[in-house]
Parts: C-alpha cells; structure tokens; sequence
C-alpha cells in the first residue's frame, strides 16, 4: 500500500493514523457531511454497543444527545455487513462513506464496525476527543470521502508493565482507550515481577498482602544512587480485573494476562516461600526486590510449586476469557537449581540432560494444563530453550531470530524485539532525555519497523500472529513518564500494525509526520504527556538521574 495521500476534500486534510488501505472522494459529488442537534444514529441489529459508544464520546465532544433514529434524514447509519470479510480480508474490516445527507458507518463484524466509528471520529476533528464541548458549533463537518479498510495483523499488542511502577485501575481503563484511539486490540498485562504482585489470588492472600508492596525503590536505573524511601505498591482486585477485561471487550481488546514463571517471581517468593529454594537460601529472609535487574530467586521446581501455580491460574481463567495466557519464561537464572539437591534430583528423575530442559519441563506442565482447559500458552522466548512445548507460541523478545526459529518450527509468533519496539528505550540521543535506557528508538525507526522478517517462506510467515509494542516502567515512576516514552511512538507502530505499509526503506515518513501534526492536536485533547518533536519540555527532563543507554545503532536482527 502507498501512503495515505495528502488529498484536500472540500477544504479538510484527510489526517487518518493508522493509513487506511483504501481512500476516495465519495460517489455523488462530494458534498460532505455534517451532524449537528439533529442528527440520530439508526443503529441496525448488532450496532446498538458501537452507537452507545458513540454516543459516550462524539456526542460528548459535541454536545449532541445523538437520539435513535425515527424519520429523521439526518442521520449516522450503522451497519453490520458480513461480505465486507471477503472483499477486504478480514472479519476486522470496515467502510465508511459520507455522501450527502447520510453517513455510512460499516463493518463485517461489530468488532470492524467499531474501527470505523474510531476513524469517524478521527476525521470529525481534534475537538472531538475531548470529553465536552470546547466552543459551541452549529455542526461539525465531515469530508466526502469514502474509506475501505482492514488491518494487516490480528494480533495488534501492547504491553503494560504494572509490577514495576503500579498504575491504578483508571490509568490501566485510559490507555485501553488510547489503544482503541489508533486501532490496538491486545492489551498483554504484566501483572507479576520480582518488584510486586498486582492481582488479587483469593486461595492466596498473602500475594497482595505481602508481595503487592516494596519498602522503597530505586529512582532510575540500578545504577543510580538514588531511592524514593517510601513504601509502594498495589493490586488490582478481582472486580478491578472483571471490570477492567469488561471495558476493554467493549473497546473489541482482548487483555491476556501474564504470571511470570519460573523466574522473575521473588515477590511471590516473599509471599509464600515454599515456593522457593529453600535447600539453597533462607526464603524466609526475603522481601519484594526493591532494585532492578534480574533476581536470582527463582521458583523450585517441586510439585508443591506446580500445585500453587495452578490454583493461580484457576483463579485468572475465570477472569481473563482470552485463548492466550503468557507465562513470562524469560530471564530464569539457573545458579539455584544448579546448587539445588531438589533440583538436581527431579532432573535425574526425570530423565533430563540439564537445567534449560528443566525450565522446558517447568512450561510444558503449564503448557498441558492450560491446553486441557482449552487456553493457549504464549511466552518469552527463552521457552525455546531447551525444547518448546507443542502448542505453545512465542513472543520474541530478543530480536527476531526466536520468532524465527518457533515460526520455521510452526509455533504462532508475536514479533516484539527489544531493539525495534521496547519503548523504555530512549527517543533520542543527548542529555535532555529522561532517565535514557537503551539504544536511541525515534519515531521514524519505530515507523521503519517491519514484523514479519525476510528470512520466513510465505508458509511460515503466516505464524506470524502480529506485533506487540512493550513498555517496561523501571524507569516510569508515573503515568506521565509512561506518556512520554510510549506517545508518540505509540502512533507510529499502530500504523506499522494495522496498514500495509510498503518495505521500510520505501515508507513516506515524511507523510507520516505530516498526519502526526493533526494527531497530536489529538494526543493534545486526550490529555497524553506524549514526547514533543522538539524534544522533552522542563518538567519531562530529569537532570541527573542516570540511566542506562546504550551507544551505537542497535543490531538489525
């Protein structure tokens, strides 16, 4: 696909982010579009959740109740038309087409219906993201385009890290709408890390009790020699989880969870330590890591571990509807198994050649268990290691040779490498960026990403579930310091996600900066603290906590 062109209709610059596959001036003379107090919704059968919406948040912009529709010739239209799958390849697809006196909202299932109501709004103005009306209009205008559309990628993800720096419920509810805004649809929820526990387990308390809070915690990298000495945490209870999995599916975002095992797991360690080694290290003395890096406190692999583990996810199946579960699976330092008699003797048991197939061993009972309850196992790709489990797939992580490998093996893959979508890393080089980690990531090399690597036959590629931008928040002790390394990269990897960009060497970035003018007027009435092109305004910059940055172009693979 070509970039979107910088086409005037009727005097409006057509602005859309992600590009839609397909835009025209509308068939009829190109009169437009304008709803106003009269305007009504004529919701056809299944639309009725996408009108509310509408409702909820063009109407409040506007100021316009949006009635149902009676008689009235002014009016949204909103229809479900199956064929659109087939002609556009994809359930998600949708059209949109303002001729006239009618507005035609359609999609091929209400999960595509709603993606066009997200560009309606888009095209009605930044005005109409705010959350009531800024000036009084006598209507608000539409050009007459028309717009065939449908996303490149069914997994289109962003990661959350809530274990390292807590963002209360209504933080996680805002950026699922900033996820719907550009066209996101997985929310993966890291829920758990060596730094806290953030969901409720009822069968064990003392997983929030003691492992939802840390006595202090280190203010930038490791390296720093800087403490915030008060205690932080929190936990999500399990009607903040019902409700939050509630608001996401309205917004056709599926939230899969992740409880990372066998490593990153010292604050349930703290909670309960059984879990741990005990034939290593005194568990007991353990607390909830107030640093950051990898803790060598792992879990043991004994079957009192695996029974806690399961009455763990019992309780998150019932919350969490989605086909995948993420076990983490990542960064599991072996030393305590190799001290461990415990551990040395289940691998002799069970016939395995050394620590890696233990952790294989320690997935696969998972991978089995969910797959018995009808879930699939997805995790980092350190599960590669020492053999895969049959039906897990993988979130590469580290570069693209592991998606490879799971793909070429005919495992699902989500493309995430560290060094192309991880927005913890800095957007550009110099002193004024906060607290810089990583290698320099600017909105253009996010833009420049491609997901599905070179070295895949068609057949392989096609393991490939999509793409998943990750926001690890050591170093983001608020939701503005989220804002700013996320917004407005963010933007560009929904575009890389959703259109059918052409190769990255051919993308028109310059008119995707462009489109960027119109969309942080956007960002700007959403309330984002996204990084501006300029650079970090004052209070974004944090002059003399050390980070830690990495010089030098990142690796291509």
């Amino acid at each position: 696909m070509s970039a979107i062109p910088y086409d005037l209709f009727r005097g409006f610059h057509v602005e859309l982010i992600p590009a839609p596959r397909r835009l025209e001036p509308s068939i009829g003379g190109g009169q437009g579009y304008f709803i106003d107090a009269e305007t009504e919704i004529e919701a056809m059968p299944g639309t009725e959740r996408v009108a509310q919406w509408l409702r909820t948040t063009v109407g409040a912009a506007t100021g316009y109740p949006l009635p149902p529709h009676t008689e009235n010739w002014n009016r949204i239209l909103l229809r479900i038309i199956p064929t659109l799958a087939a002609e556009l390849g994809s359930p998600e697809a949708y059209r949109v087409c303002a001729d006239g006196y009618v507005l035609a909202i359609d999609g091929a299932s209400e999960t595509g219906l709603f993606w066009g109501a997200q560009t309606f709004r888009q095209l009605l103005g930044p005005d109409a993201f705010r959350r009531a009306p800024v000036a009084v209009k006598e209507e608000w205008e539409f050009p007459a385009v028309t717009i065939h559309d449908s996303p490149r990628f069914r997994w289109r993800g962003l990661m959350l890290d809530v274990a390292r720096h807590f963002m209360p419920k209504d933080g996680v509810l805002r950026y699922l709408d900033l996820m719907a805004a550009h066209k996101l649809n997985v929310f993966h929820f890291h829920l758990t890390d060596d730094q806290g526990w953030r969901v409720e387990i009822k069968r064990y308390p003392k997983l929030t009790e003691v492992g939802s809070w840390r006595a202090r915690t280190k203010f930038g990298h490791r390296a720093s020699p800087l403490w915030e000495e008060k205690p932080h945490g929190g936990y999500y209870t399990q009607d903040d989880i019902r409700e939050i999995v509630a608001y996401a599916a309205e917004r056709h975002i599926t939230v899969v969870p992740e409880i990372d095992v066998p490593g990153h797991s010292q604050a349930a360690i703290a909670a309960y330590p059984e879990l741990g080694n005990t034939d290593v290290i005194d568990t007991t003395a353990l607390t909830v890591s107030d640093n950051w890096g990898i803790s060598p406190n792992v879990l043991a692999p004994t079957d009192n571990t695996l029974r806690f583990y399961e009455g763990v996810f019992e309780e998150l199946l019932d919350l969490f509807p989605s086909e995948f579960v993420h076990v983490g699976g990542d960064e599991c330092l072996k030393d305590q198994w190799r001290l461990s008699p415990t551990a040395q003797a289940r691998i002799k048991e069970l016939g395995l050649a050394d620590e890696d197939e233990l952790q294989a061993w320690f997935i696969g009972h998972f991978d089995r268990w969910l797959a018995a309850r009808g879930r699939r196992l997805i995790g980092w790709d350190e599960i590669l290691e020492g053999g895969l489990a049959a039906g897990a797939a993988v979130s590469s992580w580290r570069g693209y040779a592991g998606g490879i490998a799971a793909a070429r093996a005919g495992h699902d893959v989500v493309m995430c490498p560290e060094q192309h979508v991880y927005l913890d890393h800095r957007q550009a080089p110099g002193e004024d960026e906060p607290v810089p980690i990583g290698y320099v990531r600017t909105l253009e090399d996010v833009y420049r990403f491609e997901p599905v690597p070179p070295e895949l036959s068609e057949e392989q590629a096609r393991h490939v579930l999509g793409t998943q931008a990750n926001v690890w928040t050591e170093v983001m002790e608020d939701s503005a310091r989220v804002d700013y390394q996320t917004f407005p990269r963010l933007a560009a990897f929904a575009e890389v996600a959703w259109s059918s960009l052409p190769a990255p060497a051919e993308r028109d970035f310059a008119d995707f900066e462009r489109r960027m003018a119109a969309h942080y007027r956007r960002l700007d009435a959403l309330g984002v603290a996204y990084r501006p092109p300029s650079g970090p305004r004052p209070w974004q910059r944090r002059p003399g906590v050390l980070g830690r940055p990495v010089e030098g172009p990142p690796p291509a693979r």
